[in-house]
């Protein structure tokens, strides 16, 4: 038995191979990232205090591109900042050229490599927590730069939006939260059957007294704005719309005119596609698509389009997202109204990952439903987002953000504009 111990130790020592009999495989450890789970192939260990884990697994989480060199046993990651490279079996690595000591090295364990789990993850800016009651590493990623939308900032007041973001009451303004956010979408036009942009109707949206301001406040803190039409199925108005192609012409013109005020348009249309047969069901998905072609054709390049979409995995499926997303520049997917609070995580990456299917993940933006959720549950909502690499989030609704999840997007979103 003393024999083959100094043998495993000697391989270890020349190879930095390990084979599981010679380490204790810690099969009750769990490494959470921004609250979501990693999953690994082979387990994670613990080798003097410290843990390691399959590098790919690790790295793919973090988004961070790494590439094995089999010749040199050399581990190489890069994510355009900060550059890393680790040796099989070496206790010094080292980070942007600069060496810094392990106190345990890289290893191949059951033909994977395992490298330690902290010094790479605080390598990329990473926070890291040992939960040693539940066997649990939580990671915080880095800030990430991604868009960031806050939909309102009405103005008026009785709108607690305009004093959410800008910190005072409406008119008066200050940086106050605009730091955290790089764009507003403004909900103030809706539309009827007939083709005709609405600025008040009978849903509640209209554009507010002073709207002005808010589009002056808006370039004053650098803040994007796209004007939103809304409007429900419940009436009939968008199926009625969408029955004649002059009404839809007509209404596409009318918000080409009025977006020249404008970054961009949103068009939220809600409420299709539910519970109807697959005959009229493909029917609807036509008529929103050829409206989505109509209005892209008619508004300036210089303008972006944003189309705010039911969730592939929600009840109205009357949306064409692969269709949909060839034509806008972008998908906001409101994956939320799941009928819990926090909205379940298994339904809100079931719904991105339909989404990526079918578009860009560039082209896709995560919806938040602020009322449904906590600064702490926010955290797996971003993380999402950070780990398929969207676009970035849109937060539905200005004027009920928290304190504290104000905070939580400062510490992990760096907003910045949306690139076509």
């Amino acid at each position: 038995m003393r024999l083959l111990f100094l043998t495993l130790l000697l391989f270890e020592t020349l190879t930095g191979s390990i084979s599981t009999p010679a380490l204790a495989q810690e099969k009750g450890i769990s490494v959470l990232i921004d609250g979501l789970p990693v999953y690994f192939d082979v387990s994670p260990i613990i080798k003097d205090g410290r843990t390691l884990v399959p590098f790919r697994a690790i790295s793919e989480a973090l988004n961070v591109p790494v590439v094995w060199n089999q010749k040199t046993k050399t581990i190489t990651a890069s994510d355009g900042h900060i550059n890393l490279r680790l040796r099989i079996g070496d206790k010094t690595a080292y980070r942007n050229n600069t060496p810094v000591k392990l106190d345990v090295p890289p290893l191949i364990v059951n033909g994977r490599t395992l490298i330690p789990l902290r010094f790479f993850s605080e390598a990329f800016g990473c926070k890291v927590e040992w939960d040693a009651a539940a066997s649990t590493v939580k990671i915080t990623s880095g800030p990430k730069e991604m868009t960031v939308i806050g939909f309102y900032a009405l103005g008026d007041s009785k709108t607690s939006s305009w004093t959410n973001l800008f910190g005072k009451p409406y008119p008066e303004h200050s940086a106050g939260n605009t730091g955290a956010i790089n764009e507003l979408a403004l909900g103030w036009y809706s539309l009827d059957k007939n083709g005709n942009l609405l600025t008040m109707s009978t849903t509640g949206w209209q554009r507010p007294p002073g709207w002005e301001n808010v589009l002056q406040a808006a370039s004053l803190y650098n803040l994007r704005t796209e004007m939103v039409i809304h409007a429900t199925d419940s009436g009939g108005d968008i199926t009625g719309l969408f029955s004649s192609k002059e009404a839809m012409e007509k209404l596409a013109a009318a918000i080409a005119e009025e977006s020249k005020l404008y970054s961009g348009v949103n068009l939220d249309l809600e409420g299709l596609g539910l519970n109807e047969s697959q005959e009229v069901l493909l029917q609807t998905r036509q008529n929103f698509t050829y409206f989505v072609r109509i209005l892209s054709e008619r508004l300036d390049p210089s303008k972006t389009l944003t189309l705010t979409l039911h969730a592939p995995n929600s009840a109205y499926k009357g949306y064409d997202y692969r269709a949909l997303g060839e034509i806008a520049d972008r998908i906001i997917i409101m994956a939320y109204d799941y009928g819990t609070s926090p909205e379940p995580v298994n339904l809100v990456l079931q719904a991105v990952e339909k989404a990526k299917a079918e578009v860009p993940p560039g082209k896709l933006i995560l919806g938040i439903s602020i009322p449904n959720e906590t600064a702490q549950s926010m955290i797996a909502k971003i993380g999402i987002a950070k780990r398929h690499r969207l676009a970035g989030i849109a937060l539905w609704r200005l004027g009920l953000i928290s304190k504290d999840e104000w905070e939580l997007l400062r510490n992990t979103v760096v907003p910045v504009a949306f690139l076509r």
